[in-house]
């Protein structure tokens, strides 16, 4: 920058920062935590249930939904599954309804496919990786692979793991048109949640879209608060 100016040109430093910002946050995260940039995709009826109490689940939301679930896949280095999905619905997590751009294959877009766990001998996910560990040390290994951005798909288990470990950068949610009208049916998290309201956790509202007859809602985790300035003069002189 100096030997630019010192030709006479001028520089400015900080243009479009904040859009920069927001267009590199996975690089910037995982550069500056160590951990890959973590999203968290959920699906559910309007009354927050995932499946049904038999099990079922295909399917809650729409094409356009996933559609947009599987461009979510393309953009991520890794996709995060528990062993027990593995075993109840036997996915194989690729990106075949998202139609990339002119010339290239779906496949090749495919991220590793990571589960945590083993996965049955013969399912539709292999070939994949299988990992085992507190969320925070899968991280830290998937970051030392080099994954930049990874894409948490379920179950609710590891859903409720990730997120309680306060480890889930963004959440996109797709909410369909239906209703189970009940409580038997399976919840997006399993595990304890906030016991009261003032433990419940709070995001920042991204975006709302309407997505065919679904809709699309992306949140993303709140920095931690800053402690004002008389808190640490006042926590020095008590101690």
């Amino acid at each position: 920058m100096e030997a630019l100016r010192a030709a006479g040109i001028t520089v400015d430093v900080g243009v479009v920062a904040d859009k920069v910002e927001a267009q590199l946050a996975p690089y910037l995260h995982q550069r500056r935590t160590g951990r890959p940039f973590v999203v968290l995709k959920l699906a559910a009826s309007l009354d927050g249930y995932t499946a049904a109490p038999d099990g079922s689940s295909k399917w809650i939301t729409g094409p356009a939904s996933r559609s947009d679930g599987h461009r979510l896949r393309a953009e991520s280095d890794a996709i995060i599954v528990g062993a027990q999905t593995v075993r109840n619905d036997d996915p194989n997590l690729t990106v075949r309804d998202w139609q990339p751009p002119t010339g290239a294959h779906p496949e090749d877009y495919n991220p590793v496919r990571v589960v945590l766990g083993t996965a049955p001998e013969g399912a539709l996910i292999h070939p994949c990786l299988e990992l085992s560990g507190d969320p925070e040390d899968v991280l830290v290994d998937l970051a030392e692979r080099g994954m930049v951005q990874v894409l948490i798909e379920g179950g609710a288990a590891v859903a409720g793991a990730f997120h309680r470990a306060g480890l889930v950068d963004r959440y996109v949610l797709y909410f369909a048109p239906a209703l189970f009208g009940g409580d038997d049916a399976r919840s997006l998290f399993s595990g304890p949640g906030a016991w009261s309201m003032g433990d419940v956790w709070r995001g920042e509202l991204i975006s709302v879209d309407r997505l065919g007859d679904d809709v699309r809602i992306e949140l993303a985790a709140r920095p931690p608060e800053k402690p004002a300035e008389a808190d640490h003069v006042t926590d020095h002189l008590e101690h």
